[in-house]
């Protein structure tokens, strides 16, 4: 699937549909920069186990969005993870966080945003909570709503645009 962010900014945002336009506070890690689908929410905080739960299971085009509370302590996934995620057929993910194995992700065929790098790897207590409201870099994410994501920024949307 073709897009552009500009292009549905112009096209949707004066069209009565509520976009909502990411901070741009994300980097790009994953092979695929430009991806787009149904969201996933996902909120854990320097813990990985739930996380690991979410991406065993087969989807179609969904994109998990990941409330890390924006912790620069530890990563939440590295390439094992994002690698299942692939296999499973997840489009794309989205950390408020930080991700470590970025040269082996850069290799894989999946959009991933993050706010940085870092070497250490989480716990892996089993906290969190899906499918729940999460709110970071200025977007309220919703379970079911739709992430579009490329080179210029990330675009969210109640409806489908595309």
């Amino acid at each position: 699937m073709s897009f552009r962010t500009p292009d549905l900014c112009d096209q949707f945002a004066d069209n009565n549909r509520h976009l909502q336009i990411a901070d741009p506070v994300f980097k790009s890690f994953g092979g695929v920069h430009s991806f787009c689908g149904r969201i996933a929410t996902l909120k854990t905080f320097e813990d990985n186990a739930l996380l690991r739960q979410v991406l065993e299971e087969k989807v179609e085009d969904k994109v998990l969005v990941i409330d890390g509370g924006g912790s620069h302590r530890c990563a939440l996934f590295g390439g094992n993870l994002t690698k299942l995620a692939c296999d499973n057929g997840w489009k794309g993910i989205i950390v408020y966080g930080c991700i470590r194995d970025s040269l082996e992700i850069a290799q894989l065929p999946i959009g991933v945003r993050a706010l940085h790098t870092h070497p250490m790897k989480s716990h892996k207590r089993g906290g969190g909570d899906k499918d729940c409201l999460i709110t970071f870099a200025g977007v309220n994410f919703r379970t079911g709503s739709y992430l579009y994501a490329d080179e210029d920024g990330i675009v969210v949307a109640e409806d489908k645009l595309i």
